[in-house]
């Protein structure tokens, strides 16, 4: 019965899921979470550069989201003012990070993260797969060695594939400012890393299956008082 409540609100519109949720539906919690985890995440990851405290910042935007679900007036998209919280999250713990001692990091652990590369069907070629897999840690180097400015609007724009609108309504720009910031970034990356972009930027930064079931049941504990 709960997975058919689950089926049936992932195939809701946003203000209906808002409304079940302002109802305290688990549900439709669930079916927010698991319809923008991957953009939020990637947004999040885009301004720390961390996966672990990309994750974490996730979460805590969630949770002050979904407790402050009664302050979203509509006047923008249900995701716009989802991803503002988690932006503003990610900002913040940067801004803090940044008055704070640098910390050892076991910096061979975090070279060590090497994503899958999600494809239809498996791949029996080792080398094809390690070839993709170096492909995709270029683009995330690449990409999180732009400055944020241009880091953001290069993600909304051709990772999420979010519009010139979209992106400048997120972002507080002007179309023009957008466009002209896309470009600068796309300069700043190597040209044939830029040649390569289209096809495998769609699969960079991923947070699915196990990950994302995971924080989504995290956030559903502090929720319900688990």
């Amino acid at each position: 019965m709960a997975q058919y409540a689950e089926i049936s609100a992932a195939e809701k519109s946003d203000p209906e899921l808002v409304a079940l949720a302002l109802a305290r539906d688990p549900a439709a919690f669930r079916a927010i979470m698991r319809r923008y985890n991957r953009r939020l995440f990637r947004i999040a990851r885009g301004i720390l550069r961390d996966d672990a405290l990309a994750e974490d910042a996730l979460q805590d935007a969630y949770l002050k989201a979904f407790r402050h679900l009664g302050d979203f007036q509509g006047t923008s998209a249900f995701s716009t003012w989802l991803t503002r919280i988690v932006m503003n999250e990610a900002l913040g713990r940067l801004r803090k990070a940044s008055r704070t001692p640098e910390v050892s990091v076991d910096t061979a652990q975090m070279q060590s993260r090497i994503l899958d590369f999600p494809t239809g069907s498996p791949i029996d070629n080792p080398e094809i797969t390690m070839a993709q897999r170096q492909i995709l840690k270029l683009v995330e180097e690449a990409t999180d060695n732009l400055p944020e400015e241009f880091r953001l609007v290069f993600i909304a724009r051709v990772i999420e594939e979010m519009s010139v609108e979209e992106t400048a309504e997120l972002l507080s720009l002007k179309p023009e400012t957008v466009r002209s910031r896309l470009h600068r970034a796309r300069a700043l990356l190597r040209r044939e890393l830029d040649q390569m972009i289209g096809p495998i930027a769609m699969d960079a930064f991923p947070f699915a299956g196990w990950k994302c079931d995971q924080l989504t049941e995290r956030v559903m504990g502090e929720l319900m008082g688990r």
